[in-house]
């Protein structure tokens, strides 16, 4: 009897797991992309030739590093937003729709017209939009008299 109510248990378990559907896509616009300053880079002169024979002065060499931020305009919000990986961020056409949906700590990003992959976005800072209404809010709202 124990076995049996285990495997129904279970059942319902991955039942309720399984239908668990994810946020439908929102969709937005791209409206630019800009190089921001995320951090330096170090590099160390020294080299172990240098340390043995005392040749390395001990300089360091500092660099900039920038990383692009797009940003995303959607119905209530402009989102800025940067690729969560930096190494090989995948170039995304300015001016162009995207289909995007907010997943815990992400912005899951799918492109019109490149590879139909979501890809991850952290989300830097939104703005409610305050050049037209939605038209969500407008419907509600009633017709003009």
């Amino acid at each position: 009897m124990r076995p049996r109510w285990m495997l129904y248990a279970s059942l319902g378990v991955a039942t309720v797991a399984w239908a668990h559907q994810p946020q439908p896509y929102q969709s937005g616009k791209l409206l630019g992309m800009n190089s921001v300053h995320c951090g330096t880079t170090e590099k160390d002169a020294h080299s172990a030739l240098g340390e043995i024979v005392g040749t390395d002065d001990g300089s360091k060499k500092s660099e900039e590093v920038l990383c692009q931020e797009y940003v995303l305009q959607a119905d209530a919000v402009v989102y800025h937003i940067r690729p969560r990986d930096e190494k090989h961020p995948e170039i995304l056409p300015v001016g162009g729709t995207a289909q995007f949906r907010i997943e815990k700590d992400k912005l899951l990003l799918r492109v019109d017209g490149l590879d139909g992959k979501d890809h991850a976005y952290v989300v830097v800072s939104m703005t409610p939009r305050t050049d037209n209404p939605p038209a969500a809010d407008a419907a509600a709202a009633g017709p003009a008299q």
